[in-house]
């Protein structure tokens, strides 16, 4: 590659690629010296990117953290991909990330060419939204990036942990892969107190701090990270099956809450809906967003839940804001 400005470019992608690169291969991979690579580093100093060096014999480089962040270089791939994973990180629980998200998405659509917008479009086209399908806590951000990063750099964690039954911990673990399960943030790991992997749930994983050791990967026992989650949390749990009756056609009503629901045709204008869950708010909650009449099959215990809400809805309904002379209406008086 004899171009500079191209071959910079190709150098800064390598670059955040890898965590570090040694010089003798960053070199090979951009068919240059290693003398023309340290120019080329230097071009990239100049242009305000924190490349730092490693002298000797197995000297090399890697991009370190700066003040500010500077701009990254995308294949069409990685673009496609950002893309999408920021209109899924608009609807998303995650704490603070929905606004930042949508204004990170529009930045990139507007230097996108038109064959990557085409692409990005057809994939959103055939993806169903669930803007209600949240997490049942929100998860923080930082917490999460600092588990990522360890992920990805093989580098142990230590963090607090509360279980289910409320009890504090603090846990030392070589972190595996990060899944999102039941609207839910696992962390996989291999736990070194305990001398097992275990699965954490990310909203009750508090102050994650890297340790600076690095691990050699172990053997996860389980196809993959989502089977090992899988496999722990049906230990857990037991789904409920939901059954309810709507006054509407099965195609609106796929359209709600399809992705997350067997929907099936009950005669003229009318719907039966099967759902299994993990708990009775997120079936509650597909209710209230159908807008019509529903008559709840099964389990008696959604009815007693909606029952619950219902007074509670009434109870807050039942409030008459004052007026925008700061009056209540009164009763005989026109609000």
């Amino acid at each position: 590659m004899t171009d500079p400005g191209a071959r910079t470019l190709r150098l800064l992608s390598l670059l955040q690629q890898r965590r570090y690169w040694a010089g003798a291969d960053l070199a090979d991979r951009l068919g240059v010296s290693v003398r023309t690579l340290r120019r080329d580093v230097d071009r990239l100093r100049e242009l305000g990117y924190p490349v730092e060096a490693q002298r000797g014999v197995d000297g090399g480089y890697q991009l370190a953290p700066g003040a500010a962040l500077p701009p990254l270089v995308l294949d069409d791939e990685e673009a496609v991909a950002l893309t999408v994973g920021l209109q899924t990180a608009a609807q998303s629980a995650v704490a603070g990330t929905a606004e930042s998200s949508v204004r990170a998405l529009a930045k990139v659509v507007q230097v996108m060419p038109a064959r990557l917008r085409r692409r990005v479009e057809a994939l959103r086209a055939v993806t169903d939204p669930a803007p209600w399908a949240a997490p049942r806590q929100l998860v923080d951000p930082e917490a999460l990036a600092v588990v990522a990063q360890a992920c990805r750099d093989r580098e142990r964690l230590h963090f607090a942990y509360t279980a289910a039954d409320a009890t504090p911990s603090d846990r030392r673990v070589e972190p595996h892969r990060l899944v999102t399960l039941g609207r839910r943030w696992y962390l996989v790991g291999y736990d070194l107190d305990r001398g097992d992997w275990r699965s954490f749930r990310l909203d009750r994983l508090a102050r994650p701090q890297p340790t600076g050791a690095r691990f050699a990967p172990r053997r996860l026992p389980a196809e993959d990270a989502v089977a090992f989650v899988r496999a722990g949390t049906a230990a857990l749990s037991t789904p409920t099956a939901v059954e309810f009756l709507v006054d509407a056609p099965a195609d609106r009503v796929r359209a709600r809450i399809g992705r997350w629901a067997r929907v099936e045709e009950d005669g003229p204008g009318r719907s039966r809906v099967h759902m299994e869950a993990d708990g009775l708010d997120w079936p509650a909650f597909a209710i209230g967003t159908l807008g019509v009449e529903v008559t709840v099959v099964s389990p008696p215990e959604l009815l007693y839940l909606l029952h619950e809400w219902g007074h509670r809805f009434s109870r807050a309904g039942s409030v008459v804001p004052p007026d925008e002379h700061g009056d209540r209406p009164t009763e005989g008086r026109s609000p």
